[in-house]
């Protein structure tokens, strides 16, 4: 045999070995996540049985909720990580030759390594610190709680490092020379970029963040590798002071609801119930010019109010209803333009993980917001409705309208599955529970559901299930973990006050901000996605509403439909691509049908920006 023969062997084995090592770890940390999920789900539980059933509250059990939240947060986004399901954009890359694609694959490895690394010393000093500070229903010490940090960082840290390893040896020395250069460059710079004053936020927050982003790098990363190196290079300030926002913004109690909510979206398909409304839905329109084109939209406005994210919505409709439309002659372009569109009508339809997130990182009332999203959604949804009755082609002959003991029967059926949303929607709104108390009864509900009224109930789907559910939990509080201490160097820089008066200053008063924010947050949208955007730029935005007397909810209203709007927007929004991937369509067939919808949503969006009452109207203090 030859050397280059051996050269390759050994090479393959021991590429083989770190894919093994890499497999391994990330099997240690699926399992504990897994079950963190489940543990969160039990503790919620049992403290609500106690609350509403035996009136008899658990002190501690908050306080458990917690501790193990902050863990999962931070062990779901190193499964993120290994699983490759941390948000990014890669409109830009995928559009390049392979080796460019191959350079840009190990910077989205490297990145996440290098601001890790930078941060790991800082993440254990921030928790030691914690030691002196003690619960106070469990009395444990808080470091107990803030280890998660250092530990998830340390993790992906590992997986990083193991998929380096498995790249080419040129590609590794090539990309070490150009952040090595990179950071010279800053280092070196640091001084012209201190005098620079508030410009010096350009070059990271906008020049390094938008590179970062087009590249493909995970988002959160953008966002921490930004921060991190404006403090080094722009301030005295100590990398810890990081830490303890990225602690901040990932252990609000209102983002224990993002977890839950994901889990009861896969509950809810898995057992059948999104098939039953669906039908049901299907028995009453289905027989009328683009009749499924309504159900589909029906249906959307209600899976959102259970499964809280955009995708698991799409993903419980679009086959049960696709293949259908097809074979009626329904063209692809249209169907997925419709169920993108769709997607983005739904933002607001509670429980949306958005609405939670506007809610924890604004300080408004879940409630209020539940009250306020159902109106602006049936706004858009009516939009899109006269839209599609003017493009929808015929159904085949034969088809004939559902007896009403047939419409009666598909009723009966979807009975328990048209309860949840409901239930949900009204339990909050009123006060009764919760965001985070609802979501848990709503799993519990959907359990009992499914095991006793559908019998569906696949046992062997509930480890993945709760290791997705921990994965993209993880995503999306790391984003928003990034994103506070991002958030927390542009205030402290100033930034704040020079936004607020520059979007007061323009024209046409209170209106003109929102349609301002209506164009700023269709972009931020279309390359951040919204969860990023909005925990980035509420903090800095709705202080700023508030005070040229722009209602709160109105507000929230506005931005996060400008968001769904940019989320699924081509070419750069994610979400339409997430739709296009679900419908089995290759992205060139809907982008020349999505136009009119995404127009039509706009009209909707100005209707709902210039008539407060649509957001507000529902709200107890209106007037």
């Amino acid at each position: 045999m030859s050397s280059l023969s051996l050269g390759h062997e050994a090479a393959a084995q021991e590429e083989s070995a770190f894919a093994r090592a890499e497999a391994w770890l990330g099997h240690c940390i699926e399992v504990p996540a897994a079950i963190l999920v489940l543990g969160e789900v039990l503790v919620l539980l049992l403290g609500v049985v106690m609350r509403f059933v035996l009136d008899k509250p658990l002190p501690w059990s908050d306080e458990l909720a917690s501790i193990l939240f902050l863990w999962l947060a931070n062990l779901g986004a190193a499964v993120a990580l290994r699983h490759g399901t941390h948000m990014r954009t890669t409109f830009l890359v995928s559009r390049w030759g392979p080796r460019a694609r191959a350079w840009v694959e190990v910077l989205a490895i490297a990145v996440p390594c290098l601001f890790l690394m930078l941060l790991i010393g800082p993440m254990t000093q921030y928790a030691q610190d914690e030691w002196i500070v003690q619960t106070p229903a469990l009395s444990l010490p808080d470091t107990v709680r803030a280890a998660a940090v250092p530990v998830g960082g340390a993790l992906m840290i590992a997986i990083s490092l193991l998929r380096l390893a498995r790249r080419g040896l040129s590609e590794l020395i090539g990309m070490a020379v150009f952040l090595a250069v990179l950071a010279g460059a800053f280092y070196l710079g640091s001084g012209w970029l201190q005098g620079m004053g508030n410009w010096n936020l350009f070059i990271f927050f906008v020049l390094l963040v938008g590179a970062c982003v087009l590249l493909g790098v995970p988002i959160a990363f953008c966002f921490g590798l930004a921060t991190v190196a404006f403090m080094l290079c722009t301030t005295s300030a100590p990398l810890a002071v990081v830490s303890g926002r990225m602690d901040e913004g990932m252990s609000s109690l209102i983002l224990l609801a993002v977890p839950l909510f994901i889990l009861l979206g896969h509950l809810v398909e898995m057992t059948g119930m999104a098939r039953a409304m669906v039908d049901f839905l299907g028995s009453l329109l289905g027989h009328v010019r683009g009749g499924l084109n309504y159900v589909l939209l029906g249906a959307m406005l209600l899976i959102s109010g259970i499964s809280g994210a955009k995708t698991a919505d799409m993903a419980a409709v679009a086959p049960v209803l696709l293949p259908e439309m097809k074979r009626r002659g329904g063209d692809e372009g249209e169907l997925i333009s419709l169920l993108a569109s769709s997607g983005a009508m739904a933002e607001t339809i509670p429980p949306s993980l958005v609405l939670i997130t506007i809610g924890s990182v604004a300080s408004i009332s879940i409630g209020a917001l539940f009250t306020g999203g159902v109106m602006p959604g049936v706004v858009l949804a009516v939009m899109l409705a006269i839209l599609v009755r003017f493009r929808s082609v015929e159904p085949d002959q034969g088809l004939k309208r559902a007896s009403a003991k047939m419409v009666g029967r598909a009723f009966i059926v979807a009975l328990p599955s048209l309860i949840l949303p409901f239930l949900i929607r009204t339990t909050v709104a009123e006060g009764v529970a919760t965001a985070t108390e609802v979501s848990t009864i709503g799993i519990a509900y959907t359990v009992v559901i499914g095991l006793l009224v559908y019998r569906r109930f696949d046992w062997k789907r509930i480890y993945p299930m709760l290791v997705d559910t921990a994965g993209l939990s993880g995503a999306i509080l790391f984003i928003i973990g990034t994103a506070t201490g991002m958030s927390w160097a542009l205030t402290q820089s100033g930034f704040a006050q020079t936004l607020a008066h520059l979007m007061t200053s323009m024209p046409g008063g209170k209106y003109g901000f929102l349609i301002v924010s209506i164009v700023v947050f269709v972009v931020l949208g279309s390359v951040l996605e919204g969860i990023p955007a909005m925990v980035l730029f509420a903090p800095l935005l709705f202080p700023v509403a508030r005070e040229i007397g722009v209602h709160e909810v109105h507000y929230a209203m506005v931005v996060i439909l400008a968001m769904g709007i940019g989320l699924f927007t081509p070419p750069f929004g994610l979400g339409y691509y997430a739709a296009c991937t679900i419908g089995r369509t290759n992205p060139d067939a809907a982008m020349r049908c999505i136009w009119p919808y995404l127009g039509v949503l706009l009209i909707g969006l100005l209707l709902v920006a210039f008539v407060p009452w649509f957001s507000i109207g529902l709200l107890p203090s209106s007037p």
